[in-house]
């Protein structure tokens, strides 16, 4: 496989940081709401707003055929992943600060790493494997288990950010047969059509303006952001702009302490600083083969 090209390398590492600011702001707009509507009801919303918005913004240019897809089990299979990533992340965040659940979440491009190859065939190395264990300790630091300050809530997040790194890799695997908006659309058909079924059980209306314009932003923010990842994968390989992702981390802490007045700890810090440092060598590393 060859090098992308210059150009094309830092266009995808461009859409990967805004996607890495629309996420926190998101992630901020589900703790809200998590704290009087139920997880299922903020995911649906979350999905469906998805819908809507590409729908609108996309439909008058494409038509119909903006839901054409030449691999629409894949499709779905992507959908699915990342409707268990959110609804995973929403539901844990009403207990934990959202600068730990996203020092967390850091761990989804290392399971990108370990995944491209068995999955996309994107080789690796002896150094990656050890880089990659290191990383999944820096996990094991800010989770902490079998201490005091171990909350259940975090497997929660580490099951969405494997649900997560799935779906990014559906992602980088259906770039070259659907176009970005099509993928951006079909991201959240499991979510925001599959809840129709259980809906009915869970729903609240919004109490007010602000709820409801909170419901709407976390579709549209996360409909953005998912266009924005669709876009970094279609422009380069998985191991080379998953890493930047790292930069949630920075937004989920100013959103955690604006909206929540929290601020993470030390010994999170650490953790967090272990595992990009191990996603960083890694994505380094493949660049440089790849040079």
């Amino acid at each position: 496989m060859s090098a992308p090209a210059p150009q094309r390398l830092l266009l995808g590492i461009l859409f990967m940081l805004t996607a890495g600011l629309l996420f926190p702001v998101m992630g901020g707009f589900a703790k809200l709401l998590g704290a009087e509507y139920s997880s299922f009801q903020v995911s649906w919303a979350r999905a469906f707003g998805h819908i809507l918005f590409p729908s609108a913004l996309f439909m008058p240019r494409m038509g119909l055929g903006l839901w054409r897809s030449r691999r629409p089990g894949l499709q779905l299979a992507r959908s699915a992943m990342l409707f268990t990533s959110n609804l995973c992340f929403f539901y844990a965040i009403t207990f934990i600060p959202l600068a730990k659940a996203a020092a967390i979440s850091l761990a989804a491009p290392l399971i990108v790493a370990a995944l491209a190859w068995p999955m996309l065939g994107e080789r690796t190395t002896r150094g990656r494997v050890v880089a990659l264990l290191v990383g999944f300790l820096g996990v094991l630091v800010v989770i902490r288990p079998g201490t005091a300050l171990f909350h259940w809530a975090s497997l929660f997040i580490l099951a969405s950010a494997t649900a997560y790194g799935v779906y990014q890799i559906l992602t980088r695997r259906i770039a070259a047969s659907d176009p970005p908006e099509t993928s951006a659309l079909w991201s959240a058909f499991v979510g925001g059509f599959g809840m129709f079924l259980v809906l009915p059980f869970v729903w609240e209306t919004p109490a007010s303006l602000r709820d409801l314009g909170l419901f709407l932003g976390v579709g549209v923010l996360g409909a953005t952001g998912h266009y924005c990842v669709a876009r970094a994968f279609g422009y380069a390989p998985a191991n080379l702009v998953s890493p930047f992702q790292y930069f949630q981390l920075l937004g989920s802490v100013a959103v955690g302490y604006v909206l929540f007045s929290e601020f993470p700890d030390s010994v999170t810090w650490l953790g967090a600083a272990i595992i990009v440092a191990s996603g960083l060598y890694i994505g380094w590393s493949q660049a440089r083969r790849r040079a």
